[in-house]
This record gives C-alpha cells, sequence and structure tokens, in this order.
C-alpha cells in the first residue's frame, strides 16, 4: 500500500516532466445519457499516455549508481514508452520487453525515443515481464515495473490529485480502466483519502480482464484471453503484485465492457470532441457511460488513459461501431 503523502512527493518530483491534463466536461455525453460526465484527459499528456508518470517518477527517484548502466522494463506499449521518455530525458539507456502482438505504432515511437526493444514471443505482456526480470537480475539494470512497484502507483496517484484540484464540486464516481492496477490504485489511494463518499469504479474489456477476474476469484488467476482493442490494459497479472491487495480494498465496482462499446466510445470522441483517445481509454469511458445510465444525475469522471492508437485499429473500431 501507498500514503497519499507519497502521491503528494511524486507530484513535486515530475512535475518538470509531465503535464497537467485538462479535466474536459463532455456536453454530448452528458446529455445523452443524463449525467455530468467529465473527462481526465491523459490521452493528451506528453506522451499520449498516463504513464509517463509513473515512469518518471521512478526513473527520476533512482540514484546515481543505480541509474548510471540504464533501465529495463516490460510493456504492451504505453508503459515503455513512458520509460524511454523518462529514461531520455535523464540521459540514460531503456531496453524495453514487449509481447510480439505489441502496436507497431508504440514500437515506432518507443524506437524515436531510443529504447532498445526485445519481443518476446507470446501475446500475454506477463511473459514479457518474467523476461524483462530476468535480463534485469542477469545484468543488473534497474527494473522498472509497469504496475508492481509503490514508487510506479504514487506517480500514478498524481492523475487523481489532479482530478480533485480541478473539480468544481463533488464527485459521484471516477472510473478508471484497469490492466495491471498502477493506476486506478493510485487514483484510489488519494480520492478515498479525500473524498472517501466517491466511488471508485473500475472498467475492464470483457475480452481481457485479469484483475477483475482475479478480485472475483480471490487471488491473482489468469483468465482466457482474447483479442481486444484495449491492448493498454491486456494481459496478465505478477502473482505477487501490490496493486491486487489495493484493488480489493480500494475499488468499489468493476464493469465488464464489451469490444463492440469500446468502439463506440473511441469513435464518439471523434465524433463529440474531435480528440483521439485509445481502446483502454474507451473502455472507461464507455463503462463512465454505462453508470450514467443507471443512476441519472450522477457526477462522473472517465479517466481517458491514452490516445496511442494506430491507424489499423481505429479503422477496425470505426467499422465496429457501425456493425
Amino acid at each position: 500500500m501507498i500514503d497519499p503523502a507519497d502521491i503528494a512527493s511524486a507530484a513535486e518530483r515530475i512535475e518538470p516532466h509531465v503535464l497537467r491534463t485538462p479535466l474536459l466536461r463532455s456536453a454530448p455525453l452528458s446529455s445523452r445519457h443524463g449525467a455530468d460526465i467529465l473527462i481526465k484527459s491523459e490521452h493528451l499528456q506528453r506522451t499520449g499516455s498516463f504513464k509517463v508518470r509513473g515512469s518518471a517518477n521512478v526513473v527520476h527517484s533512482l540514484d546515481a549508481e543505480a541509474a548510471k548502466n540504464g533501465v529495463v522494463t516490460a510493456s504492451s506499449g504505453n508503459h515503455g514508452i513512458g520509460v524511454a521518455t523518462a529514461a531520455s530525458s535523464r540521459g540514460v539507456a531503456s531496453t524495453i520487453f514487449l509481447p510480439s502482438n505489441a502496436s507497431k505504432s508504440k514500437l515506432d515511437q518507443i524506437k524515436r525515443l531510443g529504447g532498445q526493444i526485445v519481443l518476446v514471443d507470446g501475446t500475454d505482456s506477463s511473459l514479457a515481464e518474467a523476461a524483462a526480470r530476468a535480463h534485469a537480475a542477469e545484468t543488473g539494470l534497474a527494473y522498472v515495473s509497469p504496475y508492481n512497484d509503490p514508487v510506479i502507483v504514487a506517480g500514478q496517484g498524481t492523475v487523481g490529485k489532479e482530478i480533485l484540484e480541478d473539480v468544481d464540486g463533488p464527485i459521484d464516481m471516477v472510473v478508471v480502466s484497469v490492466g495491471g492496477g498502477g493506476l486506478i490504485s493510485g487514483i484510489a489511494t488519494w480520492v478515498k483519502a479525500q473524498s472517501p463518499s466517491t466511488k471508485i469504479v473500475g472498467a475492464s474489456a470483457l475480452n481481457d480482464r485479469a484483475m477483475a477476474a482475479s478480485i472475483q476469484a480471490g487471488s491473482v488467476i489468469i483468465p482466457e484471453f482474447k483479442p481486444t482493442f484495449s491492448d493498454g490494459t491486456a494481459g496478465g497479472l505478477e502473482e505477487d503484485t501490490i496493486t491486487f491487495a489495493m484493488c480489493q480494498a480500494l475499488v468499489d465496482e468493476w464493469i465488464d465492457v464489451t469490444e463492440t462499446n469500446i468502439a463506440s466510445a473511441v469513435t464518439n470522441m471523434i465524433d463529440d470532441h474531435h480528440q483521439l483517445v485509445e481502446g483502454a481509454a474507451g473502455v472507461a469511458i464507455a463503462a463512465a457511460t454505462a453508470c450514467a445510465d443507471r443512476e441519472p444525475g450522477a457526477r462522473i469522471v472517465a479517466v481517458s488513459c491514452g490516445a496511442n492508437v494506430s491507424s489499423t485499429a481505429l479503422d477496425q473500431m470505426i467499422v465496429q461501431s457501425r456493425s
């Protein structure tokens, strides 16, 4: 577990390296669903994803000796971009392990940032995590976990800090898409400390819901994985992840989102706000509208976690949303 003080310290540490993203009130979504829906726009973050917050917090927390030979991580894409960005800002090397189905657009972005890419056979990001940890142990490089690290979680928690500082009045719910659980654990730590009555809702792609399935089972499990537009949340969990207990303690409700609803949420953001978001962001936005439909008049914040979507995936989502 972490403390809100850790999040406050992280906010100071990463402030030079991240953007304070806007909290957008979506008039179209609010009107259609009869609620007050706001979008925390991490898709406008410097790297196109919230992941740079936790990555910067870790990389800029390392002492000179630990950082001098570089850092290594595993990622489905966005975390790798965040680590490569943070490493570049500190002038150290980065090695990024990714599953073989990682988005080409995300791979290209990591390469542009100077990250060395290692592809791991298989589509489960937990396999890349195991390979990256083994490499770190063999080489002595500092390992930057995508989610299983209190320093990462504290960095992601700065999203929750900004939400409460920027919102005008109370919030009924904060809806967050969940992969490894670092983002929702950090946000929930801050929000529950400052606004205990605010409900924290975890949103998962129905096709790939490792954390939700594990919470349901009472322990970390590996559920069946199917292809999903939400590649940013895809894959399994490390058995000892700290985020499992945090999600158990802090998340009030879990919602599964279909691929069609993910696609519709992404295309609606284009039509409603002329802004591009990725499938993982669509998960949170779709879940927020589901909450609004059942609780008219509620004030709901959806965390739009990223915008790193390939043209191929976007084309597929547009087709799916119209089917």
